[in-house]
């Protein structure tokens, strides 16, 4: 079997480049193309000249489709709209998709589920293991403790985060709704503001802060009286995401088409 050919929509931004590292220096993978929008200055550069690597005669293009056409996997870290149309490119051409997009609306986030009948599609709200292994602990902290225990989720991101609360917060609200065995969507809150009366018992509250350049900090709190258990979880880079999704990327080669998360990728699943 030859190596995995991945491609990567959204070559030139941050993660783009982090994932053109990453996949460069990881056995069984190699780069096979990138795109960034028409019109972009970094259309026609070469793709690991951007991430600070020996050129290797691969050009970033503004065709999605061929993309999906060429590789055997693509990777996506865009933007909602963007991303349910990478989704609906891997289901034509059935190609596997990993998607660390967040923010994705409900009806956006069923548009990708929908793909998921013809092409393999992993996708996560944080790639990270030490992300998904707090996702379970918090789900196990939640089922042990009652509802005497209010649940608070505080997460930090730099300045240019556009989505709130992030996604990873959601994802670890809603392992705590999972282990209390409650809908987490009838017991979020998601902001506060002026006199809003009492903490209702059993809610999943979520405290967002955003500045500076910070990559992602996250702290579930399980508050009682008198006493306080804090799970957290400190990104120091972003090449923690991106060795995430070529993992996640080499696990769905020779996968059936279906929906899957960095649970089943990591086997950290029930």
């Amino acid at each position: 079997m030859g190596d995995l050919k991945i491609g990567i929509v959204g070559a030139a931004g941050r993660m783009g480049r982090m994932l053109v590292k990453q996949i460069s220096e990881t056995s069984g993978c190699i780069v096979c193309g990138g795109t960034e929008p028409s019109g972009s200055d970094f259309v026609g550069k070469d793709i690991h000249a951007l991430a600070n690597l020996e050129p290797g005669g691969v050009s970033i293009g503004d065709d999605a489709e061929a993309l999906f056409k060429s590789a055997d996997a693509v990777i996506d870290f865009t933007a909602p709209e963007a991303t349910v149309a990478h989704a609906k490119l891997a289901a034509r051409h059935g190609r596997i998709l990993v998607i660390g997009t967040t923010g994705l609306t409900n009806e956006q986030q069923a548009e990708v589920s929908a793909c998921g009948a013809r092409a393999v599609i992993v996708q996560g709200a944080n790639m990270s293991l030490g992300v998904n292994l707090l996702a379970q602990l918090t789900r196990k902290v939640a089922a042990i403790l009652d509802d005497e225990f209010d649940i608070e989720i505080l997460e930090m991101h730099h300045h240019h985060k556009v989505d709130a609360p992030s996604g990873t917060a959601l994802l670890l609200g809603k392992s705590a709704a999972a282990g209390r065995g409650v809908d987490h969507d009838a017991v979020a809150d998601r902001g506060r503001d002026g006199i809003t009366g009492a903490r209702r018992r059993g809610d999943i509250g979520y405290a967002v802060l955003r500045g500076g350049n910070v990559v992602g900090d996250h702290t579930v709190i399980f508050a009682a009286e008198n006493e306080r258990i804090e799970l957290t979880h400190k990104a120091g880079d972003r090449s923690i995401f991106a060795r995430g999704a070529v993992r996640a990327a080499l696990w769905a080669k020779d996968k059936p088409a279906g929906t899957y998360d960095m649970m089943d990728v990591l086997g950290l699943g029930d």
